[in-house]
C-alpha cells in the first residue's frame, strides 16, 4: 500500500466519482481506477459498489476512509518537518477559516505571507466555526480561525483581533427609522440568521442572552449557509439580521441596507492550534505576520 494509493482512494470516495477525482489530481482516470482495484485486489475487500454509472462507498470504504486521512495526515505532518528544515524554501500551510474571516480579514495576511515566502503554498479551506474546530482536531488543518467560542481541551486558542457585529434591515423596514431600540423590541419581527455552528449565529445567540431573551423569543423565518447569503434575503426583505461590520459595510454606504442603532458586543476573531501536534515553521511565520500587522 502506498501514499499515492490513499491519496486516490480518498479523492475518489470524496467525490464518489473516478474522473472528478482523476481531474483533482491531475492523472488519468486509468491511473485512479488502477488504484482502487490494486487495493481491492490486494486485501480482497470491495471498496465501492458500482452503481449503474455511479459509485458509493462500501461500509468497508467508510470505515478505511478515516483509517486513509489519518495516514494522510501524518504523512503531510513530517513533509512538513522536513519543509521546516530547507528554511522554509519549500512546503505548505493548510489553513481553514470561517467565512467571515476568510472573507474579509485573512487575506491581506495571506498576501503578505506570500511575499515574505513565495515558495511555500497555502491551502486555505472555508467553513463554519465549528467545522473549522474540528479540522483542526483531526489534523486536517494546522491552523484554524474562528469568530465563535471554541471549548475544546485539545485544542489551544488565542485572540489575534476584534469585530464589530451590526444589526441590518432593509430600507423600509420597521426598524429602519427607529432611534433606539430595545431588546423587547427585537421579538415579533422576522429573522434571517446563519446556521447553526456559525460564529455570527453563537455572536447573536449570545447578544440575546445578555438582554434576557433566547433564540426561542424571535421569529427566525430563515436560516441561511453563507454571509452572502443572508445578504440577499435581508435586501429582498426577509427580515432583520446581525452580521459583521466588514460584511456589510458596503451594502450600508449604498444605501441597500440600514444599521438601526442597537448596541451589541464586539467579538474576537481567534487562532486555533492543535496543542500536541507539530508547530511549523510556516504557521510561525504566518501567525509572526499577523501579529506585527494587528492595530
Amino acid at each position: 500500500m502506498t501514499l499515492d494509493q490513499l491519496r486516490i482512494f480518498v479523492a475518489v470516495a470524496e467525490r464518489q466519482h473516478v474522473t472528478r477525482a482523476a481531474e483533482a489530481l491531475n492523472i488519468v482516470q486509468s491511473a485512479v481506477s488502477a488504484a482502487v482495484s490494486g487495493l481491492e485486489e490486494r486485501h480482497a475487500v470491495k471498496l465501492f459498489h458500482r452503481v449503474g454509472r455511479g459509485i458509493e462507498l462500501t461500509d468497508a470504504g467508510r470505515v478505511f476512509l478515516e483509517e486513509a486521512r489519518a495516514v494522510l495526515a501524518r504523512a503531510e505532518a513530517a513533509e512538513r518537518v522536513l519543509a521546516d528544515l530547507s528554511g522554509l524554501r519549500r512546503g505548505s500551510l493548510r489553513v481553514h477559516a470561517s467565512q467571515t474571516i476568510a472573507s474579509h480579514w485573512l487575506p491581506r495576511h495571506l498576501v503578505a505571507f506570500r511575499a515574505a515566502h513565495p515558495d511555500i503554498t497555502i491551502r486555505l479551506a472555508v467553513g463554519n466555526t465549528a467545522e473549522v474546530a474540528r479540522a483542526v482536531a483531526d489534523g486536517s488543518a494546522e491552523l484554524g480561525f474562528v469568530e465563535g467560542e471554541v471549548e475544546d481541551p485539545i485544542l489551544a486558542s488565542a485572540a489575534v483581533a476584534q469585530d464589530r457585529l451590526v444589526l441590518v434591515v432593509p430600507a423600509g423596514h420597521p426598524f429602519s427609522a427607529r432611534e433606539t431600540l430595545t431588546a423587547a423590541d427585537l421579538a415579533g419581527h422576522p429573522w434571517v440568521l446563519r446556521e447553526a455552528g456559525s460564529g455570527t449565529r453563537s455572536a447573536f445567540e449570545a447578544a440575546l442572552a445578555a438582554a434576557g431573551l433566547a433564540l426561542a423569543d424571535v421569529a427566525v423565518s430563515l436560516e441561511l449557509p453563507s454571509n452572502e447569503a443572508v445578504l440577499a434575503a435581508i435586501e429582498a426583505g426577509a427580515g432583520a439580521s446581525v452580521l459583521s461590520e466588514a460584511v456589510v459595510a458596503s451594502k450600508l454606504a449604498a444605501g441597500a441596507l440600514v444599521a438601526p442603532p442597537f448596541p451589541l458586543p464586539a467579538r474576537t476573531f481567534r487562532m486555533l492550534r492543535h496543542r500536541e501536534r507539530y508547530r511549523s515553521r510556516a504557521a510561525d511565520a504566518l501567525l509572526g505576520l499577523i501579529r506585527d500587522g494587528a492595530p
